[in-house]
């Protein structure tokens, strides 16, 4: 999958949020109420970049082209994770300066998790 511009991201989490696929006019409206006017043009252009990139499928039997992501945000968010500690030259510092960095809550979680798959 990889990274996410920033209007990406907006289109993404607008898809994400839905509860079910979606058109570029749903998107649009979804963008409108949070401040950014843009054209049906640019959402679709940005949707036809995001199924490029393997974010979306698009479903063209039908018109308006309905939307729906192929993984999920959380999906996402660990792959982006894992590159993120794919890419450290030290692996061990990276998830010391992580694990030091998150919330008790969070430290029981990862601990539940951990203890879990082992």
């Amino acid at each position: 999958m990889g990274t996410l511009g920033e209007l990406e991201r907006a289109v993404m989490d607008a898809i994400w949020d839905s509860s079910g696929t979606v058109t570029a006019y749903d998107v649009q409206d979804v963008l409108q109420s949070q401040g950014r006017t843009l054209a049906a043009t640019t959402v679709l252009t940005v949707l036809a970049r995001l199924e490029k990139k393997g974010f979306v499928v698009s479903d063209r039997s039908a018109r308006p082209h309905r939307y729906s992501a192929l993984a999920s945000r959380a999906d996402h968010t660990a792959e982006l994770m894992h590159e993120v500690l794919g890419g450290a030259g030290d692996r061990t510092a990276v998830l010391a300066r992580f694990v030091g960095g998150v919330s008790a809550e969070d430290a029981a979680v990862l601990r539940r998790l951990l203890d879990s798959a082992a």
